[in-house]
């Protein structure tokens, strides 16, 4: 895609790509730009803030203005457009798959990610530290075991020489080594690369600190190979990493420990004012049920006193009706004696009727 958009895009402005040579920014500028003849003073802010460079920025304008270039169709300017967007959204998600890539490596193996970049150690981690911390150096090394390359199974199949570099063939230390110390130096990074996989996975609190000291002693070795200089000794270079690598561990501790600290001062704060809360809400409740209750109590004595029978008042001597204040349990009980007297009355008038049934019948 960028081959085709600077290809296509070249007839119509040559220069731009001797200015800018790098493929996501020519992209963006492409895009930006569309037909050469349109560009204008008013642009100028647009280039610089894609180029982030004001002579840059002012170098394409004036290229813009003297090109070589043939005018271009806008069919042409569309495919170029889509072309130019395809390229810049797959080398941003390219940018997000880095990102994401190197905070995970920082997590889970910092030292191997120290000592070879995070694409390799993700390689090599693919078929899990533990494996990759118990494995030999001369099977890091070695091709076959973690990736069928094409070189290791066309020298199996032709009985040749299999290739001395693995998956560590793409880390920068062998390609700047000279053709005649590459397999020497690709077995010294395997054997670094397998102590800092050991370091990471066996670590509680696993730092990058090693795999700086491991990647400064490969620097000295292959500037061994060149020069003649003498490397430093291993035990020394470990026991300046054992120092650093307790002071980073001693800092991260405190770290965690003050965070920890104030998730529980949090904690505390929200547990308190949940109870505050629930003890508010108690409150409230307690209030509104007492005057429902009052009110009940209330409505019940209305509906008894409305079902009670009036009993009526005796006029006084001196002539006036007046109702006596008379208490509602004395008057009930009153009424109650009168019911049980005329019930008596009705009883004996039952018992007179039947002895003169009995004696008529005699």
């Amino acid at each position: 895609l960028t081959l085709s958009c600077r290809e296509w895009y070249g007839y119509h402005f040559p220069e731009l790509i001797k200015i800018v040579s790098e493929n996501y920014t020519y992209c963006r500028l492409a895009k930006f730009i569309g037909n050469r003849k349109e560009l204008s003073e008013e642009s100028l802010e647009g280039l610089e803030e894609i180029v982030m460079d004001a002579a840059k920025a002012q170098a394409i304008l004036e290229a813009s203005r003297s090109s070589m270039g043939m005018d271009i169709s806008p069919l042409d300017l569309i495919n170029i457009e889509s072309f130019s967007s395809r390229v810049i959204s797959l080398s941003e998600y390219r940018k997000g798959l880095q990102e994401y890539l190197r905070s995970k490596m920082s997590q889970v193996a910092p030292s191997l990610s120290a000592l070879i970049g995070e694409v390799v150690s993700a390689a090599l981690s693919a078929i899990r530290l533990p494996p990759a911390a118990e494995m030999m150096s001369e099977r890091i090394s070695a091709p076959v075991p973690l990736m069928a390359a094409p070189a290791a199974s066309r020298a199996l199949k032709t009985r040749g020489n299999t290739p001395k570099y693995g998956l560590i063939f793409h880390s920068t230390f062998i390609g700047r080594a000279a053709a005649k110390n590459k397999g020497r130096i690709s077995r010294y990074l395997a054997n670094k690369c397998t102590i800092a996989s050991r370091i990471d996975c066996f670590s509680e609190i696993p730092t990058s600190v090693f795999g700086d000291k491991l990647r400064e002693q490969v620097e000295e070795r292959l500037a061994f190979y060149e020069t003649g200089e003498p490397p430093r000794k291993n035990l020394e270079v470990m026991k300046e990493a054992m120092a650093e690598a307790s002071e980073v561990v001693a800092e991260v501790k405190r770290k965690q420990e003050k965070k920890e600290k104030k998730k529980k001062k949090r904690e505390k704060r929200r547990l308190e004012a949940l109870a505050a809360a629930a003890e508010e809400a108690e409150n409230a409740e307690e209030n509104n049920v007492e005057p429902k209750k009052k009110k009940k109590k209330k409505k019940q004595q209305e509906l008894e006193a409305e079902s009670e029978p009036e009993v009526p008042s005796e006029p006084e001597e001196n002539g006036l009706e007046e109702e006596e204040a008379v208490p509602k349990r004395k008057r009930k009980l009153a009424v109650e004696a009168d019911q049980e007297e005329e019930e008596e009355e009705k009883k004996k008038k039952r018992k007179k009727k039947k002895k003169a049934r009995d004696s008529e019948e005699e």
